[in-house]
């Protein structure tokens, strides 16, 4: 049975724009690869971190919506621990409620083409 989940990692603000999407692609192709259905993608941009991580100040901010095998969070977080570029993350499963709550806050729309939402 697949369970809903969501994910948000933070990659390192030393990556040039390009190197960040490939980052993030190469999580949404983990996930195809193994089973999981990439419901959103999310791509926030360089934020300030609320505390010091490794030094750093500010990182790239991701989200992964998606439904999967419970097996399958595992093998996504050894390789969020593997890859160097990534500084924190965080899976959670959704319940009904907080999936409801995505929906509506995407407007229903699945499959999603990535958010690129700049800070002015």
């Amino acid at each position: 049975m697949t369970n809903h989940y969501e994910t948000v990692f933070i990659l390192t603000p030393v990556l040039s724009e390009p190197q960040m999407k490939e980052a993030v692609s190469k999580f949404s192709d983990l996930l195809a690869q193994n089973g999981g259905t990439v419901i959103e993608r999310e791509e926030w941009g360089l934020r300030k971190l609320a505390y010091p991580i490794q030094g750093k100040t500010t990182g790239f901010y991701a989200l992964l919506q998606f439904d999967a095998e419970p097996a399958v969070i595992a093998t996504l977080e050894t390789e969020f621990r593997r890859d160097e570029r990534v500084i924190r993350f965080l899976t959670t499963r959704l319940d009904k409620y907080a999936y409801q709550y995505s929906e509506k806050r995407r407007g229903g729309k699945k499959n999603v083409e990535p958010a690129n939402q700049e800070e002015a």
